[in-house]
């Protein structure tokens, strides 16, 4: 069975992803697999960065990490199963990217159902199922 399951949050969205801690929490109590959570942050360009108010994106980071901490600890796992990381940058590029630097042996995610935009540009979902070091199980949401 899996390890280390990587479970993609998105902070603006947390309830999307609990279909995914839902089973991944499940496979926490049954098999002893840890849980590691993570957001990704946009990254802005300078000249919008510039306006933004001096500090904004320590203060996006802590409050996108209390998010993370908050939903590990609301899961119904083992003591120590869940740990959190928060990155900056493209959604895709940072969960592949994680799931290698965290030895992860399984991306667990949620997914809205492809639409017209996404047939012609690519969702983060199917990059990551496409580009992933590992396995990929990607929930649809209803």
């Amino acid at each position: 069975m899996f390890k280390k399951i990587l479970v993609p949050v998105d902070p603006g969205e947390p309830g999307f992803a609990e279909d995914a801690l839902s089973k991944a929490s499940q496979m926490a109590r049954d098999y002893g697999t840890k849980i590691h959570l993570m957001a990704v942050c946009p990254e802005i360009q300078s000249f919008v960065a510039s306006q933004l108010p001096e500090g904004w994106q320590k203060r996006e980071f802590e409050e996108t990490t209390g998010i993370l901490n908050k939903i590990g600890e609301g899961l119904d796992v083992p003591a120590g199963a869940v740990d959190c990381q928060v990155r900056m940058g493209a959604v895709y590029h940072e969960v592949i990217e994680e799931a290698e630097r965290s030895a992860c042996d399984l991306v667990l995610m949620t997914s809205h159902k492809p639409g017209l935009s996404t047939y012609f540009i690519g969702s983060n979902a199917a990059h990551i199922v496409r580009h992933a070091p590992c396995s990929v199980l990607v929930l649809r949401g209803s």
